[in-house]
């Protein structure tokens, strides 16, 4: 796949991310506890899943070092948005991304046909956000 495309979609999820953390920032006080907890799960775990299999088609025999890189992004970005609610769904969104974070290298191994493959991860990534989204203003 082309290495322009990756960086990217990279660019590209990071911005998407970092806009939806401070929007949900901004109104974390509509926040329930189970949607956030939601929240953290869906967000660290999509992260996670996003740059592992997009680290791994970028530099294909850097097993080691995108398994790690991937679970540190998952680590974190769950850690972020559950530390907008409290220390449960901050454990919740930690785990979530440690867990995925380790899968997605794995995944990204095997896929047949990246561009279809990621195209599907991102319509995903925006459907959750989407639903996310409107169940926040729905609370």
């Amino acid at each position: 796949m082309n290495q322009t495309i990756i960086l990217l979609l990279s660019y590209i999820d990071i911005c998407i991310i970092l806009g939806f953390y401070m929007y949900s920032r901004k109104v974390k006080k509509l926040i329930g506890f189970h949607l956030g907890m939601n929240i953290s799960m869906v967000m660290g775990g999509m992260a996670a899943l996003l740059f592992g299999v997009l680290l791994i088609l970028q530099f294909p025999f850097h097993f080691t070092f995108i398994t790690l890189i991937s679970t540190v992004i998952g680590l974190l970005v769950g850690a972020a948005f559950g530390l907008l609610i409290d220390y449960q769904t901050f454990v919740t969104g930690i785990t979530n991304g440690i867990i995925v974070g380790l899968m997605a290298p794995m995944i990204g191994t095997v896929i047949e046909i990246p561009i279809l493959f990621i195209t599907f991860i991102h319509v995903l990534f925006a459907c959750c956000i989407f639903v996310i989204f409107i169940s926040i203003k729905r609370s």
